[in-house]
């Protein structure tokens, strides 16, 4: 038989849905299980985006042009400018969602086997990305004790090497909820200069910040036209996750036109999907105000909720819709596993993603889970409840 690739074997395995066999087990044997292990919203999608799908008057489902529809990309640009992002539709390449274009990006801009620096806890699919792209990944760790603020500086620049091609963060952050301060940003504009390196920033979470706290873009850090790649999303926006659109960003001319070389090779980005993207941006004001309301009082349910449970630790985050809590067990995925497999309170139990699988570095995370806070408020305190009351029982639960 032939054997496959080492790529093949070496991607790593999504920790975000590695429990999905247990969590279909216990829904078969008649447990309902809350799903706080995926980032997928139940807010209800914007309507202007629901109706432009019923809508569609078309007899052909074309493909788009490869860098996306020029409608869409203008009006998008607009958008970004309407914000104070200063871009022209020609710095937009339309993907099929943010990982494509965090993809594209990272093959555009690197070289296998080079190396690219991440703060961890980071999102887990990163690491395939990097190893799509034949990338190295090197860690800088983040700390839960002061809620995953950027690692100082000099730690950062000590991991810099000759084979150092990029920086890449989240902002905010997934899976902490951390927020990047403007000190923070200068201090890494600083250094990705320094050393002449790409900055690649995930900002799909961008509308998504609480108690007062704003998201600033690297796109607008002055001085960085030709370093920075930000990468966007329609899906936690607009709660479309299902609409596989995305968006690659940078004023630096070299890699949109690399980049759009990839595009071509794919053809092009989901047409209807892209209708849908497009009709969204007229999504007024309100539709972000009552859902970043929401997600504020659904943040405070849980992370008061998991703080108030003896043993628990949970920073509380400003911004995305994520909480990284540790917890008194020996091992948080033996934890999940066994909440899914042995475990019920009233018919119901929770799954929840093992922290340690958003980490790079080995031992880092064991005893740390990452909760998406995206069910409504009655779910997450029924959930709270289950986890009270199965850290009473849980055979391994540190004393």
């Amino acid at each position: 038989m032939p054997k496959i690739s080492r790529k093949a074997t070496t991607m790593p395995e999504s920790p975000i849905r590695k429990l999905v066999p247990y969590a279909e087990k216990a829904k078969k044997a008649g447990r309902h299980v809350y799903h706080l292990n995926i980032g997928q919203p139940d807010i209800e999608s914007p309507k202007m985006a629901i109706d432009a799908i019923k809508n569609i008057d078309l007899k052909v489902i074309e493909y788009s042009h490869s860098a996306g529809f020029e409608s869409y990309r203008v009006k998008l640009a607009k958008k970004y400018s309407a914000q104070g992002i200063h871009v022209t539709s020609d710095d937009i390449l339309i993907t099929t969602g943010g990982s494509e274009a965090l993809l594209f990006g990272l093959m555009t801009a690197c070289e296998p086997e080079d190396e690219i620096i991440i703060p961890e806890p980071f999102y887990a699919n990163y690491n395939g990305f990097a190893t799509s792209a034949g990338l190295n990944v090197v860690p800088v760790s983040a700390n839960i004790e002061n809620g995953f603020a950027l690692p100082p500086i000099e730690e950062i620049e000590r991991k810099i090497s000759g084979k150092t091609k990029a920086i890449v963060i989240c902002n905010p952050g997934n899976p902490t909820g951390y927020v990047y301060s403007e000190e923070e940003l200068l201090k890494l504009r600083e250094i990705v200069l320094k050393h002449d390196l790409f900055l690649f920033a995930d900002e799909v979470y961008r509308e998504f910040c609480y108690d007062g706290t704003k998201a600033i873009s690297v796109m607008q850090l002055d001085g960085l036209d030709n370093n920075v790649i930000m990468i966007d999303s329609v899906s936690k926006r607009y709660s479309m996750c299902g609409s596989r659109i995305g968006a690659l960003v940078s004023k630096n001319k070299d890699v949109m036109s690399a980049a759009l070389k990839f595009g071509q090779a794919r053809l092009s980005p989901p047409t209807v999907d892209q209708i849908a993207a497009e009709a969204a941006l007229d999504t007024p004001q309100s539709y972000f105000d009552e859902v970043q309301k929401e997600y504020v009082e659904r943040r405070n349910i849980m992370v008061d909720g998991l703080n108030s449970i003896p043993g628990v630790f949970c920073p509380k985050p400003k911004g995305a819709f994520y909480c990284v809590a540790r917890f008194p067990v020996e091992n948080a995925e033996e934890f999940c596993q066994w909440l899914l497999e042995d475990y019920s309170y009233e018919g119901q139990t929770v799954m929840m993603a093992p922290a340690n699988g958003f980490y790079s570095s080995k031992n880092l995370g064991i005893q740390e889970a990452r909760i998406a806070y995206v069910l409504n408020k009655e779910s997450l305190i029924k959930s709270l409840e289950v986890l009270k009351e199965a850290l009473l029982v849980y055979p391994k639960r540190i004393k």
